[in-house]
């Protein structure tokens, strides 16, 4: 049973108790925060898309479906989802989890994507 809620953040918001387990789910660390100043419990990169479908997407609202089936596929085929999705379910019991990612844009992005892959069963 999940007790706790599942969010998303960006690295250069101010750090609040309530984001409970703070996990950074993007393959780059965010320019200008220092590791010791993040509050970082864990680096998820490998369930970060691959920098050719990131780069073909580039941030571009218009690209966001194709970039979501492509990355929604790079989940389905990545060996590191489901541990990643049971890991993320076992945090929830014990206290909140929050995804953070440095990306402007906070609807167009993947944790977007992210966040709906872990949600579904």
């Amino acid at each position: 049973m999940i007790n706790h809620p599942l969010t998303m953040k960006r690295v250069y918001e101010k750090i609040e108790k309530e984001d409970g387990y703070r996990i950074l789910v993007d393959r780059l660390w965010p320019r200008g925060v220092a590791k010791e100043k993040a509050n970082i419990k864990e680096w998820a990169k490998e369930i970060a898309p691959t920098p050719t479908i990131r780069k073909s997407f580039n941030h571009q609202p218009q690209k966001f479906n194709a970039f979501k089936q492509a990355y929604w596929a790079e989940l389905e085929a990545n060996p590191h989802a489901e541990k990643f999705k049971q890991h993320i379910f076992e945090q929830l019991k014990h206290t909140p989890v929050t995804f953070i990612y440095a990306a402007k844009d906070e609807q167009y992005n993947h944790v977007v994507i992210l966040m709906e892959y872990v949600q579904t069963k």
